[in-house]
């Protein structure tokens, strides 16, 4: 794109005025809460100067859907749909990715939220220890009295339906005999994440995508909340490239000081074992199965639709191996 025709896009990124609206930082982090988190992070790789503005103690608590993108006489909730907002604004991390790493990216999404998502929630509003201790007293003290008594039982109930939703299973009863499956399947999606990770800073070269602030809002939270009770967690905390996964987007681009250069540690010897187990491979051909039809279907959009260079921020600086 000629200078000419890229100043426009540049003068309307500038003028662009946006709002987030979301649960706001606890653990550590910058929020709570897996979408939210997402879409900071994609704002963060992509350049794009969002203003977070949390709905803690509000009556939004109750009522609001977040995220939710608030720009101008435009109002975008759900992760997907807000970070396809903002690459039609010309924020785009996935501009560099070919049409494969564009189909490997959709099907690694798929599988978050098949294979990841319901144990996730299990973790955080099932366990009634977790719910207990970390949860509910987080949720209860964001909100304002009298919704402090009712948030945290609602997001407890959508919770539970979404599980027995995405399993298929029913009545309310059956979650405790579906729990063992909802663990196995999120280790090995776990696992899978690991082994396509490697020792790279990043899942597609040396700068964050998509992929990333997707893996990033997921694993987030269940890394750093200080749950008393989590199989899930104590499988992540041996998955040392994971870990240090969420370390580095959150000292490079959450931190106000810089990082110095560090090493990622290879995954230990019982997380590379691991990976070489039957359901890994199940997982992985699954993961390339989509991934294929997904990179027909992709092509063809291509082939239709033009492509325009969007801003792209400043290099982040990046972690040394």
């Amino acid at each position: 794109m000629t200078s000419s025709s890229s100043g426009p896009f540049v003068k309307r990124n500038m003028a662009l005025s946006m709002e987030l609206r979301c649960w706001g930082g606890g653990w550590g982090l910058p929020s709570v809460h897996t979408e939210s988190l997402i879409v900071l992070a994609y704002s963060k790789f992509s350049g794009a100067q969002v203003t977070a503005s949390p709905i803690d103690w509000t009556w939004k608590t109750l009522t609001a859907t977040v995220p939710e993108l608030l720009c101008g006489e435009s109002s975008v909730t759900d992760p997907t749909q807000i970070l396809n907002f903002l690459r039609k604004q010309q924020f785009n991390a996935d501009y560099e990715l070919t049409a494969r790493q564009g189909a490997d990216t959709l099907a690694y999404i798929a599988l978050l939220e098949e294979k990841l998502r319901p144990a996730l929630l299990h973790t955080f509003w099932v366990d009634a220890e977790n719910y207990a201790n970390v949860t509910r007293p987080w949720f209860a003290s964001h909100s304002p009295f009298p919704l402090n008594f009712v948030v945290p039982c609602r997001h407890a109930n959508i919770a539970i339906s979404r599980i027995l939703l995405t399993k298929g299973e029913s009545p309310l009863n059956r979650i405790n005999e579906i729990e063992a499956k909802l663990y196995s399947d999120a280790k090995e999606c776990l696992n899978l994440l690991s082994y396509r990770l490697g020792t790279a800073n990043y899942f597609f070269g040396s700068s964050p995508t998509s992929l990333d602030a997707f893996v990033f809002g997921f694993l987030a939270p269940l890394y750093k909340a200080g749950l008393p009770s989590s199989p899930l967690q104590s499988h992540l905390s041996q998955l040392e490239n994971l870990t240090q996964f969420c370390e580095n987007i959150l000292q490079v681009y959450f931190s106000a000081s810089q990082p110095a250069d560090y090493s990622i540690s290879s995954p230990g010897s019982p997380s590379v074992q691991e990976t070489k187990d039957a359901n890994l491979q199940k997982l992985t051909q699954l993961v390339n199965k989509e991934s294929n039809l997904i990179e027909k279907m992709d092509d063809n959009l291509r082939s239709s639709s033009p492509q325009h260079k969007p801003h792209r921020p400043e290099p982040k600086p990046t972690l040394a191996h």
